[in-house]
């Protein structure tokens, strides 16, 4: 069990707008990672988490970004033994991997680009994971059966609001007013067992008051249980349990 932290972000609260200094930064590395990475066509192989990881194009890259592996240390910490697991927006599938390796019975590794279903039941064959990792093409959880209901469902969505160029962009932009994961929370709280519980993870750089009032209006109660500086922004890790 990980303590409470307190929470200097304020998910849920209103902050001042970033200065124009930041947005123009934070425009510059999405257009530097988009072009560079995210619809990269080419196929890759990486090690990531302690997990060998093919990465097929357009598919969200762990090594080149930090997020992924910070979010599977933190699984690292937790006894899912027995656990229903869905990780939605999975990417390689490195979360899906982590959970089962943490104990997991069962995960569904879902993801809108059908480039990172596909990768997530691959990588899970050559990790010596696929009796317990199985993965879907789904807008969200929209695909997904409504039973069996899951223990943990764990999302790292895109950070920040925007139009997507394509499906390999919405692996870093939501949509404008974060269109495209604003049902998230409520499909997730409607497939979690009594007790069940959610981890998602954001940048401190995420308008952290309007995604805060969408986990609240799913009726999630938050709390921070992780986070990692990284000099210009941080991860930060929350908990959501139903109220």
């Amino acid at each position: 069990m990980h303590d409470v932290l307190d929470d200097p972000y304020r998910l849920g609260h209103p902050r001042k707008a970033p200065h124009l200094g930041r947005q123009a930064f934070r425009s510059f590395v999405h257009f530097f990672s988009y072009h560079l990475f995210l619809k990269r066509r080419s196929r890759r192989t990486v090690d990531a988490a302690g997990f060998r990881l093919a990465v097929l194009p357009t598919v969200f890259d762990p090594r080149r970004f930090l997020t992924s592996e910070f979010f599977a240390a933190h699984l690292g910490t937790l006894d899912l033994g027995g656990l229903r697991v869905a990780d939605v927006g999975t990417g390689s599938g490195i979360l899906a991997l982590a959970a089962a390796r943490a104990g997991a019975e069962r995960v569904l590794a879902v993801d809108i680009n059908p480039n990172a279903a596909r990768a997530a039941v691959e990588n899970a064959a050559a990790n010596g994971l696929a009796d317990r990792v199985a993965g879907i093409g789904s807008n969200l959880l929209s695909a997904v059966a409504p039973e069996p209901l899951f223990d943990l469902i764990l999302s790292s969505p895109p950070s920040f609001p925007g139009e997507p160029r394509d499906v390999a962009d919405r692996a870093w932009v939501a949509g404008p007013d974060y269109r495209d994961i604003a049902g998230l929370f409520v499909q997730a709280r409607e497939r979690l067992t009594p007790g069940g519980r959610m981890l998602v993870l954001f940048s401190s750089d995420s308008d952290l008051h309007r995604l805060g009032a969408l986990i609240s209006e799913a009726g999630f109660a938050a709390r921070l249980v992780g986070e990692r500086s990284i000099v210009l922004e941080s991860f930060v890790l929350y908990e959501l349990r139903p109220v």
